[in-house]
Formats: structure tokens, C-alpha cells, sequence
């Protein structure tokens, strides 16, 4: 009898802790998911927009290691967004879509556009307003993304 209990609960126990490790398993889907755009903002937004803003000073290697970090960061976007999460990070701004999973083709399709956009401005950004010319082409394709497969939460 002992046995049988003693049985019965580590069952009932696994089952919690795989539901427990399913839904942290989501969780570090989604955060790793949100680190990757979060990175792709601080080179578009933190470095390159500032710059064409006169936030910051007009740094040749800092525009080019952004570019750089870019290039190679949005290709790995379609295999980062591989898994469906189906939950939100933690008290983010903005989240994936179920769109993206939905419709993972379409989705997936955006990416060479951007990096083809990347690989075509990035030598061209030597100054304020070509860096601002550069920025507006690579934004235009991360916003055609955006309007569709990424939705504000709060």
C-alpha cells in the first residue's frame, strides 16, 4: 500500500513539474526571442537612429559594427521564431503574433528583403544624411514585419 502511494505521488509530481517545465520552456522560447529583436533595436535604434537624430556622434565604426551585428543576427530570425511560445515575455512591450506561426512562410519570406536591404546601404553610410537614407531603406523592410507578425501589449 505504502508503495502504491509512494508511486502515485512521484507520478503526480512529475506531471507538475513537466507542466511547470513545459510552460518555463515557452517562457525561454519567448525571452530568447525578445533578446534577439531587442539586440537588432540597439544597433537600428540605439546606434544608427540616434545618430541620424544628433543624439549621438557620427561614428564610423560604431555605424559599421551595427550594420555588421544586423547582418548577422536577421538571418537567424525565421529558426528563432521556429517555436510557437504561445505566451508573451513578462511584462514586455511588444510580443510575436500568432500570425507568425499561422502563416510561417510568409513570415519567413520577409527576412532576405531586409538583408538584402542591409547588405545593399551598408557601405553607403559614410555621413548623417546617407546613414538616414541607409536607415529609412532597412527600416521600411523591418516595418513591413512589424505592421503584420508583431503586437503591442501594453
Amino acid at each position: 500500500m505504502i508503495r502504491t502511494v509512494v508511486v502515485a505521488g512521484a507520478l503526480l509530481l512529475g506531471v507538475g513539474l513537466f507542466g511547470v517545465g513545459a510552460v518555463m520552456a515557452q517562457q525561454d522560447v519567448a525571452v530568447k526571442q525578445d533578446n534577439l529583436m531587442r539586440a537588432q533595436g540597439k544597433s537600428m535604434y540605439g546606434v544608427i537612429l540616434k545618430t541620424v537624430k544628433g543624439e549621438i556622434p557620427y561614428d564610423q565604426k560604431a555605424i559599421d559594427a551595427a550594420f555588421k551585428d544586423l547582418e548577422a543576427s536577421v538571418p537567424t530570425i525565421p529558426n528563432a521564431f521556429a517555436t510557437n511560445p504561445k505566451e508573451d515575455v513578462v511584462n514586455a512591450t511588444y510580443g510575436a503574433s500568432q500570425k507568425i506561426w499561422q502563416n510561417k512562410a510568409d513570415f519567413d519570406s520577409k527576412v532576405p528583403a531586409v538583408s538584402k536591404a542591409l547588405a545593399d546601404v551598408k557601405r553607403t553610410a559614410k555621413d548623417v544624411a546617407s546613414l538616414k537614407v541607409a536607415f529609412d531603406t532597412v527600416q521600411a523592410k523591418c516595418t513591413d514585419c512589424h505592421e503584420t507578425f508583431r503586437v503591442k501589449l501594453k
